[in-house]
């Protein structure tokens, strides 16, 4: 199989339309594959050559798509940064910035395959380096959700001076992503279960709700 798809990819160097939608496909059944092994094995349990063997490619073929397994994981989080934003934008008018967000979230998971498991479960957010890159990532998925709500506040209050409207925005872009990050970590260290252990993707919907509520009550 990898040896096949080593000879299809000579052919279709000679062809660029067809190169382009060759290597755009190889890239989406890294990132399917990476996900779906994720969530059944855990992210430390699973290899760059797993991921690469059930994609049908070779490891070498891995790295020209990504530096790492890591970097594959960045990659598939800013993948889903436009679809969230437009699914925030779709989200009714007269909804409340935080019940906009998580709506968005579960609505843009469920057009990846394998639905919110896919993005999330099985990569524990201390199984990832602090360095710039995870810093670059988080800003852009933060800083994606501050758009989205600063159109629909523009759309709600027409009148509030943009910088205020700005701030507004970016703060309940972090908070809702704190959140996201809270309800990650609680996921993945519960005491009846390890740490790199897949458990079930409800338990993670149900901690997503739970810490949105945290963020609508103020925590009281």
């Amino acid at each position: 199989m990898v040896e096949e798809r080593a000879v299809q990819d000579t052919q279709d160097e000679r062809e660029p339309g067809r190169r382009d939608r060759k290597k755009a496909a190889t890239r989406r059944d890294l990132l399917r594959s990476a996900a779906r092994m994720f969530a059944e094995r855990g992210y430390q349990e699973t290899t760059v050559k797993d991921i690469a063997a059930a994609a049908g490619v070779t490891e070498r073929t891995f790295f020209r798509y990504f530096p790492s397994k890591e970097d594959l994981v960045f990659a598939e989080i800013l993948d889903f940064v436009p679809l969230l934003k437009e699914e925030i934008a779709r989200r009714p008018a007269d909804e409340p910035p935080y019940t906009a967000v998580l709506g968005g979230l579960f609505a843009a998971a469920g057009r990846l395959d394998g639905g919110l498991g896919i993005l999330f479960v099985g990569v524990p957010p201390r199984a990832m380096s602090t360095g710039t890159r995870r810093g670059g990532v988080l800003a852009g998925f933060e800083d994606g959700i501050a758009e989205a709500l600063g159109d629909r506040l523009a759309r709600r209050s027409p009148d509030e001076p943009a910088p205020a409207r700005a701030l507004r925005a970016s703060v309940l872009a972090r908070a809702a992503v704190a959140a996201v990050r809270g309800a990650l970590i609680a996921f993945t260290t519960r005491d009846d279960s390890p740490a790199d252990t897949p458990v079930p993707v409800e338990d993670f919907a149900r901690l997503l709700r739970e810490a949105f509520a945290v963020l609508r009550t103020g925590g009281e």
